[in-house]
């Protein structure tokens, strides 16, 4: 069984389009764009990247498209961080295939839901991770009950824990109990999946971040995690509170475009997202704006 527990700050990485009128929605993965996205999260302090997560808009990816964002991704930090791939699948067998073909590329994990288009049961979650877990790199289980209608409860993460080369598992609930509780019944790294409770999830044991904002704020991200995670509490306080209103975008449902907002507010390149996410209506425009200026403020008001 592994032992790489896929902890610190990695970025579920926005991807950037391109127009072009021959690919799908008339839109095209400008892969060189992301290369240097990728480069420059792990430059400006994160220990890697995600490829393929929900925020990489996977779904609405086709299967050679996949492929080449994830190898984009482990080609561009190759040797300088981790890449832990999304291998999300309707089943057990599609989501082995993503894993295999990530272990085939050189990643070095795979994020997992469970069955995406399916509300599954006890024993078919455990045979879908357990499949996964075939393609022989360190799984990080990704509890999503929002979305997936399946909730990972920690007596649950105890026994996915049990299969080999389990190793952490993303917890999106929004509850910070479950940081305590998996941690009592399960040796599994536990990472923070929510951007609006990172800190709460840090302080009580949660190893890892496995993140959305920092696409925005990377060496800031990186920063509150080490003060988090050294016990400096007043200082990530200082620093996370101006910062959470902006977070709180990457728990609603237009989060990917909120995320690419935010990343076009402070000169990156987010740019549009793929059918079905349309674009954000005046009213979210305004109120992520004044959240973001609050955000980049503070920052600002720090660095001089």
């Amino acid at each position: 069984m592994t032992q790489e527990r896929l902890d610190g700050v990695i970025v579920a990485t926005a991807l950037p389009y391109t127009e072009d009128a021959s690919a799908p929605a008339g839109l095209r993965p400008d892969l060189d764009r992301y290369a240097e996205h990728c480069q420059w999260l792990v430059a400006n302090g994160c220990r890697g990247v995600g490829p393929n997560g929900s925020l990489g808009e996977y779904s609405s990816l086709t299967d050679d498209e996949r492929r080449q964002v994830a190898r984009t991704a482990i080609e561009a930090v190759r040797g300088q961080g981790v890449v832990v791939v999304g291998v999300h699948g309707a089943g057990a067998h599609q989501a082995r295939h993503w894993a295999e073909l990530a272990a085939e590329d050189g990643a070095d994990g795979v994020l997992c839901l469970p069955p995406t288009m399916y509300r599954a049961n006890r024993a078919e979650v455990v045979h879908h991770f357990t499949e996964v877990a075939k393609a022989g790199l360190p799984i990080m289980i990704y509890n999503n009950p929002i979305d997936t209608k399946v909730d990972l409860t920690p007596d649950l993460v105890a026994e996915l824990a049990q299969i080999d080369n389990v190793v952490a598992v993303k917890e999106f609930s929004g509850d910070v109990r479950r940081v305590l509780e998996i941690r009592e019944v399960a040796d599994i790294a536990v990472i923070a999946g929510a951007d609006d409770v990172v800190l709460e999830s840090l302080l009580m044991g949660a190893t890892g971040w496995f993140a959305g904002f920092p696409n925005v704020f990377p060496a800031e991200s990186a920063r509150l995690y080490a003060l988090a995670t050294e016990g400096r509490l007043e200082e990530a306080r200082a620093l996370y509170e101006p910062l959470v209103a902006a977070f709180r975008w990457d728990s609603r449902v237009e989060f990917v475009q909120a995320i690419k907002f935010g990343m076009d507010y402070v000169g990156r390149f987010g740019g549009p997202s793929r059918p079905p996410r349309g674009p954000l209506s005046a009213e979210q425009r305004e109120l992520l704006g004044a959240d973001m200026r609050k955000a980049v403020e503070h920052l600002h008001s720090v660095a001089v």
